[in-house]
């Protein structure tokens, strides 16, 4: 039995690499064993390029998205997950929300990277991430296309998760720290104004210092926290944990509830009110999955 990193994961094969760098295609004994990019597995050989995963280890993480019906695994064993947004085209403060909430509640830190700052919409969108700063998270401003530093010092001895949706420039970061074309990028779609899907699978690329690397996942549109128990999720918005258990309700819904900690924590300026809503939505999306769907 030989020990391995997973560095790809695709729908039925994975790709780990061997201590010694040797890399082999494999499949997994059995189909309850879920494999994602960053595991630590134990394999055989089958044949020269191909083998089989016999286990995985422990993991001192793991990232993933569920809903009602499924759950999908994105990275373990991250140290950090960095949430990469644009001014354009777009994104989607909803999603940015779900990656903070998820990684809080994994006990994973979490990063902003705010790419294209060379355009003249990125003014607007720092002054929007502004509140995310105030929250605790850092805010790195960067551009993949002429000075990608500021990135590059945030994921050196990290292993790292980029997470983000299509066009923000994820795949050009990674181009630009490795000096190579390691990920195929592709142009926006003006139509649409959204990116154009370039990453289909998950995978893992080592960085220059020991023991960091950097696992680029597909851009996601959608992302459920259905894995989560609503107290997890509450706990995951730092503004309001001081707040939890003051309401004078043990069951409030944080709405229209009188001596609602949460709501007058809004009131006072402690909290904002969209910030609220999505807490509201994200509990009320988990209590709807039944019991079976959480692991």
């Amino acid at each position: 039995m030989l020990n391995a990193l997973v560095i790809e994961t695709q729908r039925r094969h994975n790709t780990v690499r061997l201590d010694d760098g040797t890399e082999l295609i494999c499949v997994t004994k059995g189909r309850q064993l879920q494999i994602a990019c960053g595991d630590r597995v134990a394999v055989y050989h089958s044949n020269e390029r191909e083998g089989v995963i016999e286990s995985v280890a422990p993991r001192e993480s793991l990232f993933y998205r569920a809903d009602a019906f499924k759950q999908k695994l994105v990275a373990a064993n991250v140290t950090q997950i960095v949430c990469i947004v644009a001014p354009l085209p777009p994104y989607s403060d909803e999603l940015l929300n779900r990656w903070l909430v998820c990684a809080e509640a994994s006990g994973v830190k979490a990063i902003i990277g705010l790419n294209k700052i060379d355009l003249v919409e990125a003014s607007a969108t720092a002054d929007a991430l502004a509140r995310y700063r105030d929250l605790g998270y850092p805010v790195i401003p960067f551009s993949a296309k002429f000075n990608h530093a500021p990135m590059r010092e945030r994921l050196l001895n990290e292993r790292s998760l980029l997470i983000g949706q299509s066009g923000m420039g994820k795949s050009k970061l990674l181009n630009a720290l490795a000096g190579a074309d390691l990920q195929r990028t592709n142009t926006i779609s003006q139509a649409l104004s959204s990116g154009r899907h370039t990453t289909t699978f998950t995978r893992l690329f080592t960085l220059d210092t020991p023991n960091a690397w950097v696992v680029d996942s597909p851009g996601m549109q959608v992302f459920g926290l259905a894995h989560f128990a609503r107290g997890d999720i509450e706990r995951a918005f730092p503004e309001f944990r001081e707040a939890l258990g003051r309401c004078r309700f043990r069951d409030c819904r944080h709405q229209r509830e009188p001596d609602c900690a949460l709501q007058q924590a809004v009131a006072q300026g402690v909290a904002t009110r969209d910030r609220l809503s999505y807490l509201r939505m994200f509990c009320e999306e988990g209590e709807a999955v039944p019991h079976y769907a959480r692991h």
